[in-house]
C-alpha cells in the first residue's frame, strides 16, 4: 500500500488448516505444533507464555495449541477444537476475566483444576487469558502451582509482554513471542474465514492497525466503522480550549455507546443461560434462594461494563494514535503508507499547520493519555486532559514569545 492507498491484493489461500487462523506467526505456530506433536519428546514444557500486542491473536493462538495437545491423534484435532472453542472439552479450564483484575479466589479455583487427570485425550491444559491482570498476591498463587507442577496438565499464559508478569513466573514457562501481523494477513484471513469482501476486508484491517478482532469488528458491524470515522473526524475539528471539551465529552459518548452495544448482547445472552440452567423461564420472578446467585453475575456484569467502557477510550487513543502518526509521517515528507488514508487530504492540511515537532508531541500526548487510562484515572478526565494538551499546544504556538 502507498501514502494514498493503494493496496496489492494478497492471493487468498485454499481452504483452512488447523493453524491457518493464527496469521503472520510462522515462528510460534512451528514451536508450538512440534510441542503438540505425539512424538515431540522432551519439547513439551509444563508451561508457556504466549505474549504479543493487542489482536495478534494470542487467545486464540492459546485455544489452538489447547486443542493440539488434547487431541490423542492429528485426525481428531478439528473435532476436539469444536469443543474447545466452546469452552466444554473436559480436559480444558480457561481463565479469563472482563474485570479490570484477576481475583485470587478465581486463581485458587483454577489450580485445583490441575490435578485432574485428562478425561479423554492426551494433556489437561489450563489456559489463562490475560494474565497481565494478575495483582502479586494472585500471581503467588499460579507459582506455586508452577513450582510444583503434577505430571499431565500443561499451563497456557497470556500477556501482552513477558514483563507483564512476575519474573519467577516468567522463569518458569516457556516464552512463545508473536508480532503485529500485516494488514495483508489479516485481511487474507477476513476473506477466506468469514466470507468478507476483499477489499472490506483490507480497509477493515488497515483501519484496525492489524488488531484481528477490531478488523472484524469494523468489517462486520457498520455501526462499530462508523463510530471510528466520528472518533477520528472530532479530533480533527479541535483547535480551541472549548473545542477539546466538546470533543472528550463527545468521545467519552462514543465509546460509551460501543461499550454498552458489546456488553448488551453478552449480558442478554449470560442471564438467559443462567435462568435456563436455574430451571426458570425467561422474564419468570426468581425466588429469593436464587436471587443471590442472579445478583452475582449481576454484580460481574457491571464490572465488565467498566472495563469494556476503558477499553473503548484505550481503543479510541489507539486510532487517534493512528491519526498523529499519519500527520507525522506526511509532516516529515516519509514515503509510507497512511492508516487514515480516507482522511488524506485533511490530513495534508494539518501536517503543514502543525509541523513535524508539534505532530509528534501530540503522539506522545496520546501515549501518555493511555497510561493514565492503563493507571485506572477516571475515563473522562483522561480526554479531557488529553485534548486540553492539544489545544494548548496550538495555543502556546500562536502566543508571543
Amino acid at each position: 500500500m502507498t501514502a494514498r492507498g493503494v493496496v496489492s491484493r494478497p492471493r487468498y489461500a485454499e481452504p483452512m488448516g488447523f493453524w491457518d487462523e493464527i496469521v503472520g506467526q510462522p515462528s510460534a505456530v512451528q514451536a508450538l505444533e512440534r510441542a503438540a506433536s505425539p512424538e515431540a519428546g522432551g519439547e513439551l514444557s509444563h508451561a508457556w507464555l504466549i505474549t504479543g500486542p493487542p489482536g495478534s491473536g494470542r487467545s486464540n493462538l492459546a485455544l489452538r495449541f489447547a486443542a493440539a495437545l488434547i487431541a490423542r491423534e492429528s485426525a481428531d484435532r478439528e473435532a476436539v477444537w469444536q469443543q474447545v472453542r466452546a469452552r466444554t472439552h473436559p480436559d480444558l479450564a480457561v481463565l479469563t476475566t472482563q474485570k479490570l483484575l484477576i481475583t485470587i479466589d478465581e486463581a485458587r479455583e483454577i489450580v485445583t483444576t490441575a490435578h485432574f487427570a485428562p478425561a479423554e485425550g492426551r494433556h489437561r491444559v489450563i489456559v489463562i487469558e490475560d494474565a497481565d491482570r494478575m495483582p502479586e498476591r494472585t500471581s503467588n498463587v499460579l507459582l506455586k502451582a508452577l513450582e510444583e507442577p503434577p505430571e499431565r496438565p500443561v499451563w497456557v499464559l497470556c500477556a501482552p509482554s513477558e514483563a507483564d508478569l512476575l519474573p519467577t513466573i516468567r522463569s518458569r514457562a516457556r516464552s512463545v513471542k508473536l508480532v503485529t501481523p500485516s494488514v495483508p494477513d489479516v485481511a487474507r484471513l477476513l476473506h477466506d474465514r468469514d466470507g468478507i469482501d476483499e477489499a472490506v476486508a483490507e480497509r477493515a484491517a488497515r483501519l484496525a492497525q492489524s488488531h484481528i478482532g477490531m478488523a472484524r469488528r469494523l468489517a462486520l458491524e457498520p455501526e462499530a466503522l462508523a463510530r471510528r470515522q466520528q472518533s477520528i473526524e472530532i479530533a480533527l475539528d479541535v483547535d480551541t480550549l472549548g473545542d477539546a471539551m466538546r470533543a472528550a465529552a463527545a468521545l467519552l459518548k462514543v465509546a460509551e455507546a460501543d461499550a454498552k452495544a458489546f456488553t448488551e448482547r453478552l449480558d442478554t445472552t449470560e442471564r438467559d443461560e443462567a435462568m435456563r440452567n436455574l430451571g426458570l423461564a425467561p422474564g419468570a420472578a426468581i425466588p429469593p434462594k436464587l436471587r443471590a446467585q442472579i445478583r452475582t453475575m449481576e454484580e460481574d456484569q457491571e464490572r465488565r461494563a467498566k472495563r469494556s467502557l476503558r477499553d473503548g477510550i484505550d481503543r479510541i487513543l489507539t486510532d487517534l494514535l493512528s491519526l498523529y502518526r499519519d500527520v507525522l509521517l506526511t509532516a516529515l515528507g516519509a514515503a509510507i503508507e497512511l492508516v487514515n488514508v480516507e482522511q488524506g487530504d485533511r490530513i495534508v492540511r494539518l501536517a503543514e499547520q502543525w509541523g513535524a515537532e508539534r505532530a509528534l508531541e501530540a503522539v506522545t500526548m496520546v501515549e501518555e493519555a493511555r497510561e493514565r487510562l492503563a493507571r485506572a484515572v477516571t475515563p473522562g478526565l483522561v480526554l479531557e486532559a488529553f485534548f486540553a494538551g492539544i489545544a494548548r499546544q496550538g495555543a502556546e504556538r500562536v502566543l508571543p514569545r
